[in-house]
């Protein structure tokens, strides 16, 4: 999920650097980068993911 959060934020940082869009906003394709690089990473490091609980559970004594 955090992959698909990554990517849009990547595509639209892509795009405003692309059509050379210039916002006041506190985003710019820098920041949008560095915030869709994050989300990657976060999926990369394990965050984020789906989690199966259709196993079975194993009890430790």
């Amino acid at each position: 999920m955090l992959a698909a959060v990554g990517a849009v934020i990547l595509a639209i940082a892509y795009l405003l650097n692309v059509t050379s869009t210039h916002t006041d906003a506190a985003f710019t394709p820098f920041s949008l980068l560095i915030a869709g690089a994050f989300f990657v990473a976060l999926h990369l490091a394990g965050f984020g993911g789906v989690r199966s609980t259709s196993g079975r559970r194993r009890w430790r004594r």
